[in-house]
């Protein structure tokens, strides 16, 4: 029986693996290559580019920092706020025994541990007997910490508007400027927040009165186009809300185009956040963990997405770059080593 011959491996059949191995490398490089072009491409839009621009110096400026900042003092200044509510219901309650009378009845019924209920008792005659001493270091600790937080947000804005990250000579001001601006901006501010809640109250309950009195609350399609104005009502007061943050906080005022377009985005964001919060919200207090500390976390969440937002938008405003824009120095790059 013959034994089994081994075939002879010609040069070209030995090179075969080779060839095969520089081809497959050629096709991924060709693959990355393009992917490379593709990506290049797309950042190259003006849209991506300044898109890019934006969060660049939102993280090189510490942008999620002074976010959590901002939250700690929103959620630290709530503390007076509180303090000066629960001494106005101690004024209502005074002034008026038959509501204090059912209030103490009902907690008395619905506690079942008789100690628990004379403790909340008590607690309810103090807070109404120190009403006005509760109300007074509230209405001063809350005017502390809202100038703190106003401070916070202002030296957060301008970190993000400033051409170069480092603060300038000029920002330097002495303390009883910085808190006498901090005082008027926070005025302002509060008196944009008022302006805004009732432009939206006001739109929401109007509407609906409207439609009851014309009589066309059984038409099916005008309640999506009534929901459509309500939004639309909502980000227009959203709007001028951003509109005072981004052109009255910033030391430099940002071009007009820019601020215009950002504030846009700003309102826009901010009801996409009010809208994911309402949702989110009864979900988190369906849960007996949710129940007790849901409300704490959603007004954390709701308050560093807030933050986040306005600080991004800010650096958006600042690195807005126009056709019809003067030629500017790129200032940022120029201090870089």
């Amino acid at each position: 029986m013959p034994l089994p011959t081994k075939e002879k491996m010609t040069p070209q059949d030995s090179q075969t693996p080779l060839i095969n191995i520089k081809t497959g490398n050629q096709k991924v490089d060709a693959t990355l290559s393009g992917f490379s072009r593709l990506i290049s491409r797309v950042q190259a839009w003006h849209w991506v580019a300044h898109l890019l621009r934006a969060a660049d110096r939102f993280n090189d400026r510490l942008g999620s920092q002074f976010g959590a900042a901002i939250t700690y003092f929103s959620f630290l200044s709530l503390i007076p706020i509180l303090m000066v509510s629960f001494a106005a219901v101690g004024f209502v309650l005074a002034s008026n025994p038959d509501l204090l009378a059912k209030l103490i009845n009902k907690i008395v019924s619905s506690i079942s541990d008789p100690n628990l209920a004379n403790t909340l008792k008590s607690t309810v005659n103090t807070a109404i007997e120190q009403r006005t001493a509760v109300g007074l270091s509230g209405l001063l600790i809350a005017l502390y910490s809202g100038i703190s937080w106003m401070g916070n947000l202002r030296e957060a804005i301008r970190a993000q508007s400033r051409d170069v990250w480092e603060r300038n000579p000029q920002d330097q001001e002495k303390i009883y400027t910085r808190y006498l601006r901090d005082l008027v901006s926070l005025t302002g501010l509060v008196l944009a927040l008022i302006i805004t809640l009732s432009l939206t109250s006001i739109a929401g309950s109007a509407q609906q009165s409207i439609v009851d009195a014309l009589g066309l609350g059984g038409i099916e399609w005008l309640r999506p186009v009534m929901t459509v104005i309500t939004l639309i009502i909502s980000i227009a007061a959203n709007y001028l809300l951003f509109l005072w943050i981004f052109w009255i906080l910033p030391r430099h005022k940002p071009r007009k185009k820019a601020l215009l377009r950002g504030t846009l985005i700003a309102a826009i964001g901010f009801e996409v956040i009010k809208f994911i919060m309402t949702m989110m919200l009864p979900r988190l207090a369906s849960s007996p963990s949710g129940a007790a500390f849901g409300s704490v976390i959603g007004l954390m969440a709701f308050f560093y997405f807030f933050a986040r937002l306005t600080l991004f938008c800010a650096a958006w405003i600042a690195t807005a770059r126009y056709s019809d824009d003067p030629p500017m120095p790129d200032v940022e790059h120029a201090h870089k080593p």
